[in-house]
């Protein structure tokens, strides 16, 4: 059986006001939960990591595999009406946060589709859970606020005014995000980004910059 409950995709509403978006809870097939919690890989520090260089056990590695298939691109192609056939797809991870992280923001014009799924089996604050929001200056003026518990799951098609962010908070914060994006090229040079930042981050761990997604 399948980790993702595609037919909970299917019957969510495609939202348009203020951008394209659809909200998905228990995304995560019940009975697959605790072995995803168990097999997440460990993640250090803040920032975002590629799933292929991370090391989870079996359940995280079959997410990903079904994250990266065709079910699940077909069931985005039809939600949002695009077509991702020919689109490379790139797969992070995030499992803390620095309290620097959620500044608003849009995602790369390189990005067509972001998909969040969120691995955090209780969440009692207010920071980190992610806005959508009408504008660029208020976070207050959300349309939707998500909470980063265990299979909830968030999708958007990526415009000029697809503006996110969320509240700081430190501490775990589990994480995981699928793009679809235009080219391999992109790929490849966030790849070679992230790379270079997790070196960065070993030498001067306290230098990070502020990261947004």
């Amino acid at each position: 059986m399948s980790i993702l409950d595609l037919a909970r995709l299917d019957a969510a509403p495609l939202r348009r006001d203020p951008f394209d978006f659809v909200l998905v809870d228990a995304f995560l097939r019940a009975e697959a939960v605790a072995g995803l919690i168990d097999d997440f890989p460990r993640v250090d520090g803040a920032g975002s990591y590629p799933a292929a260089r991370l090391r989870g056990g079996t359940s995280f590695a079959r997410l990903v595999a079904e994250l990266e298939d065709a079910p699940l691109r077909r069931a985005i192609e039809d939600k949002f009406a695009i077509d991702l056939a020919l689109r490379p797809t790139m797969v992070t991870v995030r499992g803390f946060s620095d309290g620097r992280d959620g500044h608003i923001h849009t995602d790369a014009a390189t990005k067509l589709i972001t998909l969040l799924i969120y691995l955090n089996p209780e969440w009692p604050v207010a920071g980190g859970r992610l806005r959508l929001l009408r504008g660029a200056a208020d976070l207050d003026d959300c349309a939707a606020e998500v909470a980063p518990l265990t299979g909830n799951m968030v999708a958007f098609r990526r415009s000029d005014t697809s503006f996110h962010g969320h509240y700081p908070h430190t501490g775990a914060r589990r994480v995981i995000q699928l793009n679809w994006v235009t080219d391999r090229a992109v790929v490849r040079r966030e790849l070679g980004r992230h790379a270079w930042s997790a070196q960065l981050k070993a030498l001067n761990p306290f230098g990070r910059r502020p990261h947004r997604a």
